[in-house]
C-alpha cells in the first residue's frame, strides 16, 4: 500500500479512549468485513475488563483496525498478538503501531482460524478478543479452537462480538458468561473460563 494512502479521502479514523494513548487518533482503511468496535461499545467492554487488563497478555483475533489491541495496550496490557488476514488492514496496523511506538504489539498476517490450528503458543493468553466479520458466522468455531491447546490461561477472560440477530453462538462448556449487552446491531459478551475442579 502506498505510504500516502492513509491520508487519502477513503481513510477512516478512530480515537483511543483511555490510558497512555488517550485521545490519540489512529487511521484505518475500509476493507471487506472490517467493522471497528465503536467508541461506546469499546468503553463499556473495557470498563468490564478494568480489573483484568493491567499486565495482561492478549490475543486479538480478526484484529481489523486494531481498535481493541491498541485500547488494551493503552490501558496497561503488556502484550497483544493481533491476527489479521487482509493485507490492507495489516499494513495499516503496522503504521499505527509505529506511530504509537507500540512495542508490545505483535502483528501476524494470517487467517485467524489457521493460526489457532497451528498448536499451542509459547505462553497462554489471559485475555482474548473475538470479533470476526458478522456475515462469516465464525464466533463458535473460533471459540472452540481457542479453548484447545493451551491458548488460554485457566481463568482467562474472553470478549466476543457478533450480530445482535445471531442466535447461533455456542460458548464452550467451561466458559461462564459474566456480561452481555446489545447496542444497535451488535451483541457483545464477556466470558471467563471456569477453572477445572481437581
Amino acid at each position: 500500500m502506498p505510504r500516502n494512502q492513509t491520508q487519502g479521502p477513503s481513510a477512516h479514523k478512530l480515537r483511543i479512549i483511555a490510558g497512555r494513548w488517550r485521545s490519540r487518533v489512529i487511521t484505518f482503511q475500509p476493507a471487506d468485513g472490517l467493522r471497528p468496535t465503536g467508541d461506546r461499545i469499546r468503553e463499556t467492554a473495557f470498563n468490564w475488563l478494568t480489573a483484568s487488563i493491567d499486565g495482561a497478555r492478549c490475543i486479538d483475533l480478526f484484529a481489523g483496525s486494531g481498535a481493541l489491541s491498541f485500547e488494551a495496550l493503552s490501558r496497561g496490557a503488556t502484550h497483544c498478538t493481533s491476527i489479521e488476514q487482509q493485507s490492507v488492514a495489516v499494513n495499516q496496523l503496522r503504521e499505527n503501531a509505529a506511530l504509537l511506538q507500540a512495542e508490545g504489539l505483535d502483528i501476524v498476517h494470517t487467517d485467524s482460524l489457521k493460526y489457532l490450528q497451528q498448536g499451542a503458543p509459547p505462553q497462554p493468553y489471559n485475555l482474548a478478543f473475538i470479533d470476526p466479520p458478522f456475515a462469516a458466522g465464525l464466533v463458535s468455531k473460533t471459540c472452540a479452537l481457542l479453548n484447545n491447546d493451551s491458548w488460554l490461561t485457566a481463568k482467562a477472560m474472553i470478549y466476543c462480538e457478533m450480530a445482535a440477530t445471531d442466535n447461533s453462538f455456542i460458548a464452550p462448556e467451561n466458559w461462564q458468561m459474566l456480561r452481555e449487552k446489545v447496542s444497535g446491531e451488535v451483541r457483545y459478551c464477556l466470558y471467563s473460563r471456569i477453572e477445572p475442579k481437581l
